[in-house]
Parts: C-alpha cells; structure tokens; sequence
C-alpha cells in the first residue's frame, strides 16, 4: 500500500523514508544514507561553460544552492516545479529561468508578489553573476562561472 505525502499529496512509496518532492519527511522512518561516487577529478580540468547557481541568502531556505540546469526551470511554491520553495509569499508558479543565447533571464509568471532582481521589480531581467533575485521571502544570490 503507497502512502500520501501530507504536504504535497503526492503517493510515495510504502518504504520512503521522505517525499522526493518536497522533502517531507515521515513520521518514524529512519533515513539511509548512500555516498555518492564523484570519481577521479583533475586539476587541470575546466567546468561546464555557463554552469550557474542560486544560492539562498534569505528565507526559509537559507544556505542552500541550486543549480541551474539548461533550458527553462519554472520556480514556485507548487512541489511540481523544478526550484520549489515552500513559503506562502512565493505563488504556486511564480517565475521562471531560460537559458537564451545571451544568459538566463528570470521572468516573472504573473505573481502575485513579483520578482525583484537587484531591488527593483522586474517582468523579465537578463541574470549576471552577484545579481540577487527576491521571490516572495527568498533572496536569492545568482552565480555562473
């Protein structure tokens, strides 16, 4: 028999310890902890061309980094999205993040709140590293190498 997460509703199954969507975790399940295997990592190797990431600074989540995958990554409050965050200031889906030829770009999704990029409110706004996007009570810190 599948459980339901009490959070997002989503079936899990009977042995999950958390819900891989929204992180709950359930009541008397003991958590196993697997390594990952990184490999063998050079010196001399360069990263990904245009790997970028947010990192919170503020809000619920702080310390957390995300990183961005290529293409577009919707953000909000739904578990459904790819960059969830779990706060009643940040709408069901609320923006997103594109990669284009030029950058990434945060667009807003027609929030109830709006996006905020480097303090002022913004519908769509190319990212550059240091740049900070605030979603509702999330402050979040873009980088790219």
């Amino acid at each position: 028999m599948a459980n339901t997460c009490p959070v997002c509703g989503n079936v899990l199954d009977e042995s999950a310890a958390s819900c891989p969507f929204c992180g709950y975790k359930m009541p008397g399940s003991t958590q196993s902890f697997k390594p990952i295997q990184i490999g063998t990592v050079g010196f001399d190797e360069q990263p990904a061309e245009h790997q970028a990431i947010l990192s919170i600074i503020r809000g619920p989540q702080t310390g957390l980094d995300i990183e961005l995958k290529p293409g577009t990554q919707t953000i909000g409050r739904n578990p459904q999205c790819d960059i969830f965050l779990n706060d009643m200031t940040v709408s069901r889906q609320h923006a997103v993040i594109e990669s284009t030829p030029q950058g990434r770009v945060v667009r807003d999704t027609n929030s109830y709140n709006g996006v905020w990029v480097n303090d002022r409110i913004a519908d769509e706004s190319l990212l550059h590293t240091g740049d900070t996007i605030q979603i509702g009570a999330f402050c979040l810190l873009y980088k790219e190498n």
